[in-house]
């Protein structure tokens, strides 16, 4: 069993699909996965949160899988959608100076691959 953090960066939706289809993969074989949001990603969560959004169930999917790690706070400041990812309840990280330190990730057995 492989430990695996995915980062999502890309602001684009073709991007950010295959961080979520990747996760949801690796979590049915078996893996220990985590996705995290940070950069450009941040902006596309309050879109994504959407119902009518290409990307919404299977955003659901992987929320409901226990994938979402969480989202950069600072980058959400950036982004300017911090206050509508704290409503949706996801959870913000801001350990490393505001955003997510990978350094518990490596510390515990995690690859960590971008996007």
């Amino acid at each position: 069993m492989k430990k695996i953090v995915f980062v999502a960066f890309q602001g684009e939706p073709m991007c950010f699909i295959h961080v979520l289809l990747n996760g949801l993969e690796l979590n049915a074989a078996g893996h220990e996965c985590k996705i995290i949001v940070e950069g450009q990603a941040t902006g596309l969560i309050p879109e994504i949160n959407e119902q009518s959004h290409f990307l919404h169930e299977l955003f659901d999917q992987t929320k409901e899988a226990g994938l979402i790690e969480g989202v950069c706070r600072a980058c959400s400041k950036k982004m300017q959608v911090l206050e509508q990812i704290e409503k949706s309840g996801l959870p913000i990280l801001d350990d490393m100076s505001g955003h997510p330190g990978m350094a518990k990730y490596i510390d515990n057995g995690f690859e960590i691959l971008n996007f």
